[in-house]
């Protein structure tokens, strides 16, 4: 009995009371647990805002360095073209074969007429001369026909005469007769075959002389002739470009909707890429004759008034149509750049731009003169064209990942 008492008096629940430190522990791990959470979104959030730019690309406007010209306050349209000869000629080949000679290179300046290149002969030469034998051939076959008839037709007289006296049966006569009629008939054909063969000499003594390719016009060579040795015939590309340099005009499509502001005679100022700070005075020469309707313009012709002969066939250039012509002061005072005032950012004490290249902006110190209309006059910086970011944002950096709105 001792025992089981003993027994049941350690099964009892002890409720005395314990030190509280694992609660402790507990709360003290979940405090931590939130500091770190709290810091590292902070950090995140904040490395957003500092980098964003860098990971995700940022939606931004653009703006355009624009070059000022002095003939600004007459302007009335502005468009851009290509330098195009009005006269040029792609000269080929009438007959097939292998280049010999080539007389000309690019650049050189002939005359109408000139020999440009000269093809191989030996087989027009063969020709011509079997078409020659053949004429000999069938001249040879008409003077036998010739002398026979006459024979023939001697004696068909004869016996005629023959006949009429009794002396010689009509049959004989009236066969001499039939062979008379026969060799007249041969003598045509002779005659003929002459024909046919003088027809030929001339076919091939024509292509004979086109075995030397002439210049169609006067001009200049402004393509890479081909080669000695190279095979040619009519229906492959040309040999040869040769263009009249002294017919060059500006080609450019103006917008069907401000055509009206294009006057024929009217005075222009022509600006090529290649010379960007040398302006050419000009006039609108020729307006087309129709309305290009999948790009709703018209083409126009614009003629240059000063020296071309720096210019070249396809250059790139801007037209400027003004309302009264150029003077030479005008023409001697270089273009302005001109900077839009969004698109400075004045930081860490300078003026800088954001300029876009290629989804990404690079930034810019720029030199920046007097105000002009609409920003300011751009004395050491990028070239005129150069898209650059418009208002940008303090967060913008350098070497950030961008988008164009317009895109």
């Amino acid at each position: 009995m001792d025992e089981l008492s003993s027994d049941l008096a350690s099964l009892k629940i002890d409720r005395a009371p314990r030190p509280n430190r694992p609660a402790r522990r507990g709360v003290a791990r979940i405090l931590t647990a939130l500091g770190v959470t709290v810091a590292l979104g902070a950090a995140g959030v904040w490395g957003y805002q500092q980098y964003r730019g860098y990971v995700f690309q940022t939606v931004v406007e653009t703006t355009e360095i624009r070059a000022v010209s002095p003939a600004q306050a007459a302007l009335t349209l502005t468009s851009t073209g290509y330098v195009v000869p009005q006269t040029r000629s792609a000269v080929g080949t009438k007959v097939a074969g292998r280049v010999s000679r080539v007389h000309v290179a690019e650049g050189q300046k002939v005359d109408a007429g000139d020999v440009l290149i000269e093809l191989e002969a030996s087989d027009q030469q063969a020709a011509l001369a079997a078409a020659r034998s053949r004429v000999l051939t069938a001249r040879a076959d008409l003077a036998t026909a010739r002398a026979q008839l006459l024979e023939v037709q001697q004696q068909a007289r004869r016996q005629r005469a023959l006949v009429a006296g009794g002396a010689a049966a009509r049959s004989t006569a009236d066969d001499l007769d039939s062979r008379v009629v026969a060799l007249k008939a041969q003598q045509g054909a002779a005659e003929a075959s002459i024909r046919a063969a003088r027809a030929e000499v001339g076919v091939y003594q024509a292509g004979v002389g086109q075995t030397k390719v002439l210049a169609p016009i006067t001009g200049t060579v402004i393509s890479d002739p081909v080669r000695a040795g190279e095979s040619v015939d009519p229906a492959g590309k040309p040999l040869l470009e040769l263009a009249d340099l002294s017919t060059l005009m500006v080609e450019t499509d103006i917008p069907e909707a401000r055509l009206h502001l294009v006057k024929l005679g009217a005075p222009c100022e022509i600006v090529l890429d290649a010379f960007p700070g040398k302006r050419l005075r000009g006039e609108a020469a020729e307006v087309g004759q129709q309305v290009d309707r999948a790009k709703a313009t018209v083409l126009v012709r614009v003629r240059f008034l000063d020296d071309t002969r720096a210019v070249l066939p396809e250059m790139s250039a801007r037209v400027r149509f003004l309302a009264e012509a150029l003077n030479e002061d005008d023409l001697a005072r270089p273009d302005e750049h001109v900077i839009a005032k969004t698109a400075v950012a004045r930081r860490g004490g300078g003026a800088h731009v954001f300029v876009v290249d290629k989804g990404m902006v690079r930034k810019v110190r720029v030199r920046l003169g007097g105000e002009t209309s609409g920003g300011y006059a751009l004395l050491d910086g990028p070239p005129p064209g150069t898209r650059l970011v418009d208002r940008p944002e303090p967060t913008l950096r350098d070497g950030q990942r961008i988008r164009e709105a317009s895109e």
